[in-house]
């Protein structure tokens, strides 16, 4: 059974909730950080990216980033930028992107129920991202970006959440990149009870998006566990920030990759080696593979179509599209043995399309770029449930959440 409990957090004050929301501080480095928060103090970038606000060259990772992290996550509060809530709350949550609308339940849950794989995970965490997220919840105390996670849609949920959303909303807007946030507001832990006994059908989530902050999160839990005498499992540093979308709602994007060389090989020597790998391959193919088990392939200012034969006995991880193009062509033909150190391949999310994979070979800042059709929810869970980590930048999630429309403080 999944744990999850309504907090008494911080929320932007109501006026200024557009100001304060921004983009999670894992899709942007310093420079697109500090160009989005220009003319705004109130974004919440200035305490997930506060090297932002230090002299250019700053160490991200040096003490003077998560102490000015604190100081303005403070300040926020002594200003009233951010206020906090009367009582425990739960919140739903919508985007809204194009025709797309997917809604979660936002809440908090438990460090133990990912040590002990309720929650599952898909990924491996890099240690230095993880240290660098565990210093800034462990210094301002917080959660100040949620954890996207996914489950199975159960019937009491919908129904839940379906009445929620018959009532106004706590706040609305549409963020400069076009897409919509409302966030609805379920005051008190009596109606928020009603959400915690639905979790109980619940038996496990899944890390969609943000596995650092998880990780990141358990870590501090862990720490402060071990350090009090008196611990009892219910202190807020065993709570973590998370919104819970059922799985029918969601989108996978693909995540795509280009190459930079061809590994010594002409490109024509190159497409005769992809043959030789066991790949059928078609002339002037879309940009956009319909099904899984295809790739299209950009080489030489054209497009190729690259399929092979299913193999229905594979596990899970061995029938996704992105194992295939990493066993058979990225390893042993171009050399990538290491997709997530090695220099020599870009991914790019999908949500840039593949005109970004064309433009990137064209100019010659890539020599081959592979499209991709997504993992699906379902391929996610089944790894999940298996045990098993998928390969890197396997998935897309979009729209990605914003951070600072409610704050997890403990």
């Amino acid at each position: 059974m999944l744990r999850v409990k309504p907090f008494q957090g911080l929320r932007p004050a109501d006026d200024l909730v557009p100001q304060v929301a921004c983009v999670p501080y894992d899709v942007v480095d310093a420079r697109e950080a500090a160009a989005l928060t220009e003319g705004n103090p109130y974004s919440l970038m200035h305490v997930d990216r506060a090297e932002i606000d230090l002299p250019a060259g700053t160490d991200p990772y040096s003490v003077a980033v998560y102490e000015k992290a604190r100081e303005t996550f403070q300040t926020f509060q002594q200003h009233g930028i951010l206020v906090r809530e009367s009582e425990p709350c739960v919140y739903l949550y919508q985007q809204r992107m194009g025709r797309h609308v997917q809604t979660g339940i936002a809440l908090t849950c438990h460090i133990e129920d990912y040590e002990r794989d309720i929650i599952k995970k898909h990924e491996k965490t890099r240690r230095d991202k993880e240290d660098d997220r565990t210093r800034l919840i462990n210094t301002i105390s917080a959660n100040t970006g949620p954890v996207f996670l996914t489950y199975r849609d159960t019937p009491d949920l919908n129904a839940l959440m379906a009445e929620v959303l018959k009532t106004p909303p706590l706040c609305d807007f549409t963020a400069p990149d076009g897409i919509g946030h409302t966030v609805w507001r379920v005051p008190g832990e009596k109606l928020g009870a009603f959400f915690v006994k639905a979790f109980e059908q619940v038996p496990c989530a899944y890390v969609a998006d943000g596995h650092h902050r998880t990780a990141s999160a358990v870590r501090v839990g862990r720490e402060r566990r071990e350090k009090n005498p008196n611990h009892t499992g219910d202190e807020p540093y065993n709570w973590f920030l998370c919104v819970l979308f059922p799985a029918s709602q969601l989108r996978i994007l693909p995540y795509n990759r280009c190459v930079h060389d061809l590994n010594g090989r002409t490109p024509e020597a190159f497409l005769q080696a992809v043959r030789e790998a066991g790949f059928t391959v078609a002339e002037n193919a879309s940009d956009t593979p319909e099904h899984p088990g295809a790739i299209r392939m950009y080489l030489g200012g054209k497009w190729y179509g690259l399929s092979w034969a299913p193999q229905p006995a594979a596990d899970p991880i061995a029938r996704l599209d992105v194992t295939v193009l990493q066993e058979r062509i990225l390893s042993p033909l171009l050399g990538i043995d290491d997709p997530r150190t090695s220099r020599r391949i870009d991914f790019i999310g999908g949500i840039r399309g593949t005109g970004e994979l064309e433009a990137r070979v064209n100019d010659g800042r890539g020599a081959v770029a592979f499209s991709m059709f997504p993992t699906t929810v379902d391929q996610l869970m089944d790894i999940a449930d298996a045990n098993q980590i998928m390969p890197p930048k396997s998935t897309w999630f979009e729209p990605k959440l914003r951070s600072g429309l409610f704050i997890h403080t403990f």
